[in-house]
């Protein structure tokens, strides 16, 4: 039979004691005072709770977590278990829920066949004061609680709503999805090709962060007058290779550079992986430097097919649907990633930067520069559709032609 515990510590003993259970956690507390009790044995509980100050429930919870351990902790990376704790104020007072929702009532907007779109421009503090003089104050923290257990957090503006309509975007996807699907039967490759958003070279601020020890140093101001240049990244996706290149331009976005760059990407690259094709399939928005109304890019495509030596078949999406263009969903968005928070601050370093854009899904990126200075405004020739080999489509011949090489 177990000895009954009777005596106790000394008082130095005692003291450390409980100095060092005020330095614990709570979870670590009932632990060290069930640790304690069990080692004193029978009688050891009361004496335990009556030095530590603590309850007979603390040392049963404690001493069943010390039972699980080490092969399970109840408690892990909490101090309480789940549901412990205090209710949220708001939770115990509905008026506070009631105000709350007046409120936000009164500062909120929707579109009345969307219910259970609320916002609301106030600050966690402002609708903090508003409760207060309803005579149910809150914290700021109890209100962003509730807002995010209702959904309500902040936001972007999301740009979803098109800027317009074209009656013939059904057609043309359909068609744009035959031509893609044959040139996969004919093994021919398909190309989506547009013009990233220019950026600009020198110690000018760019969005995003990076892992350093200190922030890179950039102007206090972001005048494009105090950059050392443009940079005009033209991007060609390969869509059945998953890869991407990018042509960093250094004058001006035109057709010609446009072309310029797909040869340079084509006699290097593309012809080694694609030396059996027949055709190239092109898939363009319907503005920008490939405008399918301007005369000045058939005239250019007309010329880079022949130095290619093959048709060139170019598919257009119609307006307001440019983000439909593979290069916009599949490319673009990993190379603003691979960029963010970095300074464009030498022409070596963007091009290593975008270089690196790479999925684990096998996105891989090649870059080159053109330091062509390109002119603008260019005149087209006389009677070109008779001068150039051009073949339109019998579907939306305006979006749909083949050049042909001379």
């Amino acid at each position: 039979m177990a000895n009954k515990f009777t005596g106790g510590y000394d008082e130095r003993t005692e003291r450390h004691m409980r100095a060092f259970y005020e330095t614990l956690s709570e979870k670590d507390r009932r632990r060290y005072a069930a640790g304690e009790a069990e080692k004193l044995g029978h009688g050891g509980h009361k004496y335990i709770m009556q030095l530590l100050g603590c309850s007979k429930m603390t040392l049963t919870r404690g001493r069943a977590e010390l039972e699980q351990l080490p092969d399970g902790d109840p408690a892990e990376g909490r101090q309480r278990r789940p549901g412990g704790g205090r209710k949220p104020k708001i939770e115990d007072d509905p008026q506070i829920e009631d105000n709350l929702c007046s409120v936000l009532e009164f500062r909120t907007g929707g579109d009345p066949d969307q219910e259970d779109f609320v916002f609301t421009d106030l600050s966690l503090p402002e609708l903090s004061a508003r409760l207060g003089a309803m005579g149910t104050p809150v914290s700021p923290p109890t209100i962003e609680r509730w807002l995010r257990e209702n959904d309500i957090k902040r936001r972007k503006i999301a740009k979803t709503l098109p800027g317009g309509e074209s009656p013939d975007r059904n057609a043309q996807f359909e068609y744009v999805a035959e031509l893609r699907e044959r040139f996969r039967r004919e093994k021919n490759p398909v190309f989506s090709l547009d013009t990233k958003a220019k950026e600009h070279l020198g110690l000018l601020y760019r969005q995003g962060r990076v892992f350093t020890s200190r922030p890179f140093q950039a102007f206090d101001h972001d005048f494009p007058h105090w950059a050392d240049g443009v940079l005009i990244p033209h991007g060609i996706y390969d869509v059945r290779r998953k890869h991407g290149h990018l042509s960093l331009g250094l004058s001006h976005d035109t057709s010609e550079f446009v072309c310029d760059a797909f040869y340079w990407y084509w006699r290097r690259i593309g012809r080694f992986y694609d030396p059996a094709a027949t055709e190239i399939l092109w898939q363009c928005d319907a503005g920008g430097s490939n405008n399918c109304r301007h005369h000045i890019f058939k005239q250019d495509l007309a010329a880079l097919s022949t130095r290619l030596g093959l048709p060139i078949r170019v598919a257009h999406y119609p307006s307001y649907c440019s983000k439909f263009n593979p290069i916009e969903r599949r490319f673009f968005p990993h190379v603003g990633r691979a960029c963010a928070g970095m300074l464009f601050d030498s022409l070596s370093r963007v091009e290593a930067l975008m270089r690196k854009t790479a999925t684990s899904t096998g996105l891989t990126t090649t870059v080159h520069t053109i330091r062509r200075a390109y002119q603008r405004g260019r005149q087209v020739m006389d009677n070109l559709y008779e001068r150039i080999p051009i073949t339109f489509a019998d579907v939306l011949p305006l979006w749909n032609y083949t050049v042909h090489p001379a």
